[in-house]
């Protein structure tokens, strides 16, 4: 990425000298003569940085046209970094600039080497402020968006939640089928409360069946009902889940466990709204929204025959998927400290319990937590504290994730060398991190 340079002096050979230093060392100058044409590059060009001189007349020596340039630069652009190239008569002007906010001043003659250095170290500040100020300003979009919604008691960080909740609020806005996809114990049941807790129907009945815990045989009577004497054992008439949740919302996990026969019944009432009770003939109608779960591929599951292809597309109007906990690492120290609030972990705990692939997901978090809170209730905690179920391996540590990042970031003031040291990375996989993870230096 190379990065653009203003440069403002009046002097031609300044000028020119200052842009073959900085072309030479791969940046894009732009040179002016007077602050109007500064300021009006600034105000149309993506300039990261400024180096001005104090003076722009030959019989002005006083530094009063540099520090008016100064503060119109800072009402364009408050965070733009900017060099001072002062004579000494100057040199308290220069002194009260950078006290105002001037990146830095430079004496007359300047030192290149100097100069360079002062140079990359702001421009590297000044993308890790851009990481900071983004970070802000998506944290203040998310607030907004989550501000008035019931989250279900959803903890979480990643972006990839964040857009799956965003998702999943406005499908609660309808009242359309959602199929909601994922892993076991990655919080599919969370995302249907979320959908319920914030929809219109929310004041309506929410009834959750496990559909593939279901007997063969009761299917029937479960979902649909049954009349006294339908079958052994029943003595007085049943209410099944479909007419429980009339007018609200019926959750059916684990679906993709549903035996092929409970399918052709549970094809006819998505349909049509229409259901008999077992033992009787009188057919009667429901107003049930239906959000189901699944841990199955259930396309693959229609190839091999175990899933009928029209329920699959009547129950999946919208899907939504549910990450891994090893794809959403950002999540892991939130989780951490929801379940375990005022523990403190070591920075390699943390680093490991985050590249850790938590085969269990949030359920296996959870447990631990549990476990880590009898067995030590006080103290620092280590990774063995936790007691995972596999190791965790040097390779699976090697990866930083966002939040790394952004913390590595803010403790080495901006430097990239240095954060990309701190992770094994060179500058320039460091940088591919930085446009993949969507932070914007």
């Amino acid at each position: 990425m190379t990065h653009k340079i203003l440069i403002v002096d009046d002097n031609q050979a300044v000028l020119d000298a200052l842009s073959l230093l900085l072309e030479i060392h791969d940046f894009s100058v732009v040179t002016a003569t007077n602050p109007f044409d500064a300021l009006q590059i600034v105000r149309y060009q993506r300039i990261e940085l400024v180096i001005q001189d104090m003076n722009f007349t030959s019989d002005t020596t006083s530094g009063e046209e540099g520090k008016a340039l100064f503060y119109e630069l800072r009402e364009i652009n408050p965070h733009l970094p900017i060099i001072l190239i002062t004579a000494w008569t100057e040199l308290a002007t220069a002194i009260e600039l950078v006290k105002a906010g001037a990146a830095d001043y430079l004496p007359k003659p300047w030192d290149d080497s100097k100069l360079l250095v002062c140079i990359g170290n702001l421009i590297e500040l000044g993308s890790a402020k851009k990481i900071v100020a983004t970070h802000n300003r998506h944290q203040q979009e998310r607030e907004g968006t989550f501000k008035n919604a019931d989250l279900a008691g959803l903890i979480f960080k990643s972006t990839a939640m964040e857009r799956l909740v965003t998702m999943a609020l406005q499908v609660a806005k309808s009242d359309i089928s959602a199929l909601i996809t994922g892993p076991n114990g990655s919080g599919k049941e969370c995302i249907a409360h979320i959908i319920q807790k914030n929809s219109p129907l929310v004041s309506q009945p929410f009834i959750k069946v496990n559909a593939g815990a279901l007997p063969q045989e009761l299917i029937e009577a479960e979902l649909f009902g049954a009349e006294a004497g339908a079958y052994t054992g029943i003595t007085k008439q049943r209410i099944g889940r479909f007419e429980a949740a009339d007018s609200g919302t019926l959750f059916l996990d684990e679906i993709g466990n549903l035996p092929l026969s409970g399918q052709i019944k549970l094809l006819r009432v998505v349909q049509t709204g229409e259901f008999e009770r077992l033992g009787s003939t009188q057919t009667r109608k429901v107003n049930v929204r239906v959000i189901s779960a699944t841990n199955e591929n259930l396309l693959q599951a229609i190839e091999q025959g175990r899933f009928r292809e029209d329920l699959y597309y009547r129950l999946n109007v919208i899907e939504l998927n549910v990450p891994a906990l090893s794809e959403r690492k950002d999540d892991v120290l939130a989780l951490i400290s929801h379940f375990l609030p005022h523990r403190e972990l070591t920075i390699n705990t943390e680093q490991a319990l985050q590249h850790y692939k938590w085969p269990g997901n949030v359920r296996e978090l959870e447990n631990a937590c549990k476990r880590v809170a009898v067995l030590k209730p006080t103290g620092a905690l280590t990774v063995d504290d936790f007691a995972l179920s596999s190791p965790v391996s040097s390779q699976q540590k090697a990866e930083p994730t966002k939040q790394e990042i952004e913390h590595a970031m803010r403790a080495h003031q901006g430097v990239i060398a240095k954060v990309a040291r701190e992770f094994g990375l060179s500058r320039q996989a460091l940088y591919r991190r930085l446009q993949k993870m969507g932070i914007d230096y």
